[in-house]
């Protein structure tokens, strides 16, 4: 008896060692990521914690999903208020340091999304007193990420103007709006955005990025429905030529699945 109780603690110690790094394993592992929170205010003007607390709790999604914490970096215009490990000031120059800065020492993809208001005629994605315009934002992914599998999430107003500009074969850009239609939820009592919390509430179910796509966009749906809110925002997806049969291949890794 003693004997097979060696033998049985023998193999189920080899199958640990062999089970951990498979577990361990993420195909998002190597990705650079950056979450930004780009404003602090509501439509009305007066204080929101909406885009912070999105931009906390995706990070908190990402992690869940595979991305390690080592190489995502979080930046919010109010830095001191919270006490997130590593938050930096939201700023052009400081979002392309650390995405030229973690795309020198990764191999894999890169993720990019930010939440925040957008303004309309193109002007781009609010950042603290100024705004990252489309082809600045073409300009910084091309300088870092490159030919590297990328995916950008925009929520903010207008920000299907974003597609045309980042578009590339290699590249899934998710907007929270037409480029001429604003999107909802940036009240002083929101908890998030509509499209954030939409984010938030399908990623344990989704199996990749497309998949979360279009749960996404059916919950942005409901809940502009639900609430009256007209015209509908109608999210935009763009998935390039090359990245679209990989997308499957970078599975998020979700207790849901037992991982």
């Amino acid at each position: 008896m003693r004997l097979l109780a060696r033998l049985v603690l023998l193999m189920t110690s080899l199958w640990l060692a062999q089970a951990a790094p498979a577990a361990a394993a993420s195909p998002f592992s190597d990705w650079s990521a950056v979450v930004v929170a780009g404003d602090w205010h509501a439509h009305s003007g007066g204080p929101s914690e909406a885009f912070d607390n999105a931009r906390h709790d995706v990070t908190a999604a990402l992690e869940q999903a595979g991305f390690d914490a080592a190489n995502l970096r979080q930046f919010s215009v109010r830095p001191e208020r919270y006490k997130d490990a590593g938050l930096a000031k939201s700023a052009p120059q400081a979002i392309y340091d650390a995405l030229a800065d973690l795309t020198a020492r990764t191999q894999g993809g890169c993720l990019i999304y930010f939440s925040s208001h957008g303004g309309p005629s193109g002007m781009g994605v609010v950042v603290d007193q100024g705004f990252i315009p489309p082809g600045v934002m073409a300009q910084m992914l091309n300088t870092t990420c490159g030919k590297r599998p990328t995916v950008v999430i925009i929520s903010a107003c207008f920000s299907g103007a974003f597609v045309p500009a980042l578009a590339g074969p290699n590249r899934m850009i998710f907007t929270a709006a037409r480029p001429d239609r604003s999107s909802f939820g940036c009240g002083e009592a929101d908890r998030y955005p509509y499209f954030d919390q939409c984010v938030l509430e399908s990623m344990p179910g989704a199996s990749d990025f497309a998949g979360l796509a279009t749960t996404v966009n059916a919950c942005v749906a409901r809940r502009e429905t639900k609430e009256g809110m007209k015209p509908p925002s109608e999210p935009q997806l763009y998935i390039g030529p090359q990245l679209r049969p990989l997308l499957p291949f970078y599975p998020f890794a979700t207790p849901a699945r037992g991982n």
